[in-house]
């Protein structure tokens, strides 16, 4: 179950806090609902209950607040929005990189998706996706890790009446078997049909937290809904005959030729219609929404009793027989629902104890009134509840798998790759028609005039796109739009990038080589005396564009500034480095593998040492020290940017 404590948002700027001391329960085996027109605060609610932005209070699930469950998506499935992943990724593919992310096998996300009804659009793209199997896709993933609560944020706005009634029963099956499932909405017949338990918010406040059978009584009145251009006459002429016959009925002008009639029938305001000779257009029943106030007498808990009291918004016009009459309006009661008595099917998830209450350290749930005191105990010096911290973003389970199966999910890769290999094999054959290009520069396809060879560019593109799709598309914090930054998933980003890179590296040479050799013969592919060291060198240029297309996209938060910080370390870093080299520490530093090689004893067969002397003579290069350089202040900010978010 769920228990909200005091939830309360930051106050904004000369306006009141979105939410404003909000408490109520949502138990297990039922549906609940928030009701609230646009605007009242439910998503701010749902949003400070999953610990999504700052504020005040506490929700417990199942007894323990989000921050100190170890897997917080297999207690809690959330949906809200669309399911922002990649448009080129496949639902399959989609699905998969999540399964990796929470740390389930594989064969969970085909469960998922049969069990949604996505198995035959398992192969299409999520750009394709129509906006019912979209809200189908995120069902599915709010259920990969079998949570044991669903939080829904109006999963069926914008449905058809189809696809709303599937999503209906999807959520009655889940709350059948014990889950707990609470949800938004703004329609309020929706909630009366829908939800065992219906809490209404207006304006950021509770206004009524009662059973939906109460909630219909109350709010939900049946009504002839009447269209006359002669409202004012009809109307007159109801209330007049309702005084007569001492009946009790209610007559509201909704404006213009409309009028809404309770406590009557379609027979009887057609009758009186027809014997005046009243032309009407329309005559229909309907069901009127009394508003948020109707029957909101505040609950002193969520536990107590709820008590459906008459209404105390602004009612229509109402014609009252004598006293001692005692008919009223008529009750409503949805049909289709099944009692709200029906005792839930708790089921205890498979990695935690049972727990349907809070323990005895936490304070239990209670409505805003009655636990005021409680509330101000774990809060004494300021007499508040407690503060929401923001909650970190989740980490991937299983990140290796997770970043392989983002990074070749979708065919951007593979077409930059392409590109890459076209381009500096083209430029390989321009070069060498030109003439005058050392054999290195030409089988690396790097002209002077070129900051970096095309391999060097597309390594950082490649990159650039591991954080970068991460926050143009999100799909570890579809709520927050952003990836978490940590040190782990950094490494494992890292080591794809280098492998990417080391791939596309000894292609490019490859496929240069073996189209010079088509072209012009061997003569220009000779393999050079110091091959190794420039070797080293080539994949050290290679890589390390690679870590700061990563780097600089994860601090920057875009895939465009982090390309563009691959081409500006030689534009801008490498004149800064050049002229630093200048100077005799840097000289000296450039002297460093000839007195290596003087002082290395077993020079002859140690083989490591050709190695380490390419890397030195790299990193002495001004393109290799712009590299260094670069490298060292981006993860120095990329440090800097995760303590300032963990502050936070």
């Amino acid at each position: 179950m769920i228990q909200a404590l005091g939830l309360t948002s930051k106050p904004r700027k000369e306006l009141p806090p979105a939410v404003d001391d909000v408490s109520f329960e949502a138990p297990a085996g039922r549906i609940t609902m928030l009701l609230g027109v646009p605007g009242a605060g439910k998503t701010t609610a749902l949003r400070l209950m999953l610990e999504l932005q700052p504020g005040r209070g506490i929700t417990y699930f199942r007894g323990r607040p989000l921050h100190s469950i170890g897997h917080p998506s297999r207690e809690v499935g959330v949906l809200l929005g669309d399911v922002p992943g990649h448009p080129a990724r496949t639902v399959r593919g989609h699905v998969r990189m999540l399964c990796a992310a929470a740390g389930v096998p594989v064969r969970r996300g085909d469960e998922v998706l049969e069990a949604v009804g996505l198995v035959s659009l398992r192969e299409e793209r999520l750009g394709t996706l129509s906006r019912g199997m979209d809200r189908r896709l995120g069902l599915a993933c709010a259920l990969l890790g079998d949570p044991h609560t669903l939080v829904l944020d109006e999963p069926v706005r914008g449905l058809s009446a189809g696809e709303n009634r599937w999503l209906h029963g999807m959520l009655r099956a889940y709350a059948d078997q014990g889950g707990t499932v609470l949800s938004t909405t703004a329609d309020p017949k929706e909630a009366a049909r829908t939800a065992d338990r219906v809490v209404t918010l207006d304006q950021g406040r509770l206004v009524a937290d009662q059973p939906a059978v109460d909630f219909s009584r109350t709010r939900l009145r049946p009504r002839v809904a009447v269209r006359t251009p002669h409202a004012a006459r009809l109307s007159a002429l109801l209330t007049k005959e309702a005084r007569t016959d001492r009946r009790s009925v209610e007559v509201a002008e909704d404006g213009g030729n409309r009028i809404s009639v309770y406590g009557s029938t379609c027979a009887e305001v057609g009758e009186t219609a027809f014997r005046h000779g009243i032309v009407v257009h329309q005559l229909a029943d309907e069901t009127g929404d009394m508003g948020p106030g109707a029957g909101a007498s505040r609950t002193e808990g969520p536990t107590a009793p709820d008590q459906g009291t008459p209404s105390t918004a602004p009612l229509p016009t109402a014609v009252t027989p004598d006293a001692g009459q005692p008919d009223g309006p008529q009750e409503s009661r949805p049909a289709d629902r099944p009692p709200a008595d029906r005792p839930p099917a708790d089921r205890p998830p498979a990695d935690h104890p049972p727990a349907d209450h809070p323990p005895a350290d936490h304070p239990p749930a209670g409505g805003r009134a009655g636990d005021e005191d409680r509330v101000m105990e774990s809060d004494s010096s300021i007499g508040l509840p407690p503060p929401v911290s923001v909650r970190p973003v989740p980490r991937p389970l299983h990140p290796l798998r997770y970043e392989i199966r983002r990074a070749t999910g979708v065919g951007t890769g593979f077409l930059v790759g392409a590109a890459v290999l076209v381009v500096s094999a083209l430029t390989a054959v321009l070069l060498a028609r030109i003439g005058h290009t050392p054999q290195p520069r030409l089988l690396a396809a790097w002209p002077r005039e070129l900051p970096l060879p095309p391999a060097a560019i597309g390594a950082g593109l490649l990159g650039a796109l591991a954080f970068g799709d991460e926050f143009r598309h999100p799909a570890l914090a579809t709520d927050r739009g952003g990836a978490p930054r940590r040190l782990g998933l950094l490494t494992v980003k890292l080591l794809v990038a280098s492998a990417a890179a080391l791939v596309l590296a000894v292609l490019t040479i490859g496929c240069d080589a073996e189209l010079l050799h088509l072209v012009y013969g061997r003569e220009l592919i000779e393999i050079p005396a110091d091959w190794l060291p420039l070797g080293a060198s080539w994949l050290g240029l290679v890589i390390g564009c690679a870590w700061v297309g990563v780097l600089a996209a994860g601090v920057f938060r875009s895939t465009v500034a982090g390309l563009a910080t691959v081409v500006a370390v030689p534009l801008l870093v490498g004149p800064l480095v050049r002229k630093l080299a200048e100077g005799p520490p840097v000289r000296a530093a450039a002297e460093a593998p000839l007195r290596m090689r003087e002082v290395t004893p077993l020079r002859g067969s140690f083989e490591g040492e050709r190695y380490l002397e390419g890397v030195l003579r790299m990193i002495t290069q001004p393109v290799g020290g712009a590299l260094t350089l670069s490298l060292v202040v981006l993860l120095c900010a990329y440090l800097l940017t995760s303590l300032r978010n963990r502050a936070r």
